[in-house]
């Protein structure tokens, strides 16, 4: 893991103890990572939609630069309209200049300082026909601004939702390149969270924020410079208001950051355990643990409900205090205009143009302080998705691998030594030959190793030290793809995808064609039963594979293994949930199934493998016995214990406590 990783990441690895679900399940928490690189981070993701940003830009700049010259422009229609009123009142035949003098020789001093701010004619109304033009330009400013902004939000809603696109194509990606490691430590209720939720967060806040606050940045720059063209005093005047905004919003966000953080991680974690409790709900019934659960999700919940509000409640509080700001600047701005009206230095229009800007001036201020709690909230799930991008990844295949022509299925384990946690060793200076065409059973109890055997074979986890070779190539010169086309493997843990039962079987060999679909599911007897379905072989399996036993889709994964013809073939416990006649008829379909191949069969029922070629017995990660069956009773040692364990029961009941 990387350093950085190791930084910003804590988490509760699962195991015993506090901290785990009602089934096992880890919980993970983490610290996030300072805001301001996430945020750059996330924007760089768009870099490769440059040209459409910069049109963006682009259209975004010319919209809000018409807008923001509409008020000014009906600001001079004010005044046409203001004029003309007092024009009217005045005798015609004056010059502007003898009505001022008029008005400062009646005493009149207040309204002469009025009319040398007015462009008045004495004696002539409104022109109509300056006004008509007037109104015709803003009409076209603001038409003009509309298309630009729908323009400009037609493409950052493609900019946007292709970053996303990019971004649910790499995180599926990453999936694919994260070993097994990975996953053994995340409960799926928390990966699936940051798959889902978080991406769709982040992608949510994108298009939110970046339209709105984009344009309002924009409105800002242009108000600002359209006020102090209009009158320099009232705009400095309006923007004494600017520090206590930056102060306000800069300690909310600060004091808000962290609980959208937990608000997320919260919600991972609340996934996780309703995932788990929902996959286990029999379980929980069975066992009468539904207080347990019910209190364990009430608990997360109300600590998801705990950081929510403290999140929403901050982040909330920014909104009423810039309203209070901006209307406490808007009454300064009303007042001192007025007074510069009445003294002559400014005309109505402008300052009827002023007070517009300082309302939309403070508009956007507001809107920006309203998105900062919506792009905390992406930022924080911009993080918990970039954690899991940064994961570290399996090794590389080789750039120059090494192909096996003629696979037969010789495996040897050469000083293999490998260990899941550093300080607990497990398989330790392993050594094994197998031949093709063997069966080679692995007993012993459990956590001896069996199943992590049969992993580092499959190269799901990577080796401390030593080899595994198949057909004398080591497979760590292999590419895993060609590794793993020659394995088949069937799990007690069945799989089955959204599909027909024709499909399922053909999962591993997709080009296979009908009657090799039939012959698979005829000689592991799915053919028995499929016959008895409304749609035979094109019964749709649910997600789930309710819609089939237990043993039917035990039966359906070990056809699908027959079709996929492997040179190796792996057997985790593959016919427990079948009944006892299936199993026997199973047992000879794998028998010819194994023909020249070398099988590895992992199992707890010892009858099942007593013609087994190499029985191996596993305790604490080592091979503590092998041979045949026979062997292996006569040696009378650990394989020989667990055989009679059994098939033999208690000698007598223990006496009772006096």
């Amino acid at each position: 893991m990387s350093d950085r990783t190791m930084k910003t990441t804590e988490r509760v690895v699962a195991g015993p103890g506090p901290g785990r679900g009602p089934f096992g399940g880890g919980m993970i928490g983490q610290k996030s990572m300072d805001f301001g690189p996430s945020a750059k981070r996330l924007l760089g993701r768009l870099r490769p939609e440059r040209p459409k940003v910069v049109a963006v830009l682009v259209a975004a700049v010319l919209s809000v630069g018409l807008s923001a010259i509409g008020p000014k422009v009906l600001g001079n229609a004010t005044d046409i309209i203001f004029a003309g009123a007092i024009g009217k009142r005045l005798p015609a035949g004056m010059t502007k200049a003898e009505a001022i003098e008029a008005a400062r020789a009646a005493g009149q001093g207040q309204a002469a300082d009025l009319l040398t701010a007015v462009d008045v004619v004495p004696g002539q109304g409104i022109d109509f026909r300056a006004l008509g033009a007037v109104l015709l330009v803003a009409l076209a400013i603001y038409l003009g601004s509309a298309l630009l902004g729908y323009l400009q939000g037609y493409l950052l809603n493609d900019v946007v939702q292709k970053t996303i696109f990019r971004m649910r194509s790499e995180v599926e990606d990453k999936i694919n390149r994260l070993p097994l490691r990975y996953f053994d430590r995340q409960p799926r209720g928390e990966l699936l969270s940051r798959v889902t939720n978080d991406i769709d967060n982040v992608s949510q806040s994108l298009q939110q924020t970046m339209s709105q606050m984009l344009n309002s940045l924009l409105t800002v720059v242009f108000v600002v410079a359209m006020m102090f063209y209009i009158s320099p005093t009232l705009a400095l005047i309006a923007l004494v208001t600017i520090p206590l905004t930056m102060i306000v919003a800069g300690t909310v966000m600060k004091r808000s950051q962290k609980h959208f953080v937990a608000q997320w991680r919260r919600t991972g974690t609340l996934n996780a355990e309703i995932e788990e409790t929902f996959t286990g709900h029999n379980l929980v019934k069975v066992f009468g643990r539904q207080r347990e659960v019910q209190a364990s999700f009430e608990e997360e919940n109300e600590a998801l409900y705990e950081s929510s509000f403290s999140a929403q409640f901050l982040s909330g509080l920014i909104m009423p205090i810039m309203m209070f700001i901006g209307n406490l600047n808007y009454v300064i701005v009303a007042v001192v205009g007025g007074l510069r009206v009445a003294s002559g230095t400014m005309t109505l229009g402008d300052v009827q143009a002023f007070i517009q800007y300082s309302r939309q001036f403070a508009q956007p201020i507001t809107q920006i302080a309203s998105m900062i709690n919506l792009l905390q909230s992406g930022v924080a799930s911009a993080e918990r998705v970039f954690e899991l991008l940064d994961a570290d990844e399996e090794i590389a295949d080789d750039h120059q691998p090494v192909m096996v022509e003629d696979p037969h299925g010789r495996v040897a384990f050469e000083h293999v030594s490998f260990r899941y946690d550093e300080d607990r060793p497990l398989i330790e200076d392993l050594s094994l030959k197998v031949e093709p065409g063997q069966t080679v059973a692995i007993v012993g109890p459990t956590g001896a190793g069996k199943t992590t055997l049969v992993n580092l074979i499959m190269r799901f986890y990577e080796l401390d030290s030593g080899r595994i070779t198949l057909d004398d190539v080591d497979i760590a010169d292999m590419r895993r793809a060609d590794l793993r086309s020659e394995i088949g493997m069937v799990l007690q843990d069945t799989w089955l995808f959204r599909g027909t039962i024709r499909e399922n079987i053909a999962y591993g060999r997709p080009d296979a064609t009908e009657d090799e679909i039939l012959d698979a599911a005829r000689a592991t007897f799915v053919d028995r039963f499929v016959h008895s379905l409304p749609d035979g072989y094109d019964t749709m399996i649910d997600d789930e594979g309710s819609n089939v036993s237990a043993g039917e889709k035990q039966l359906i994964t070990i056809a699908r293994a027959f079709l996929a013809d492997p040179a190796l073939l792996i057997l985790d416990e593959a016919t427990s949930s079948v009944d006892t006649r299936t199993e026997a008829l199973l047992q000879h379909a794998m028998a010819a199934l194994r023909t020249d191949r070398t099988s590895f069969v992992i199992a707890h029922r010892l009858s099942t493998i007593r013609d087994a070629d190499l029985i191996l017995v596993m305790e604490d990660g080592r091979i503590v016995e092998q041979g045949h069956h026979d062997e292996l009773i006569a040696l009378d040692g650990a394989y020989a214990a667990l055989y009679n364990s059994q098939f033999t029961g208690a000698d007598e009941e223990p006496e009772a406590a006096a």
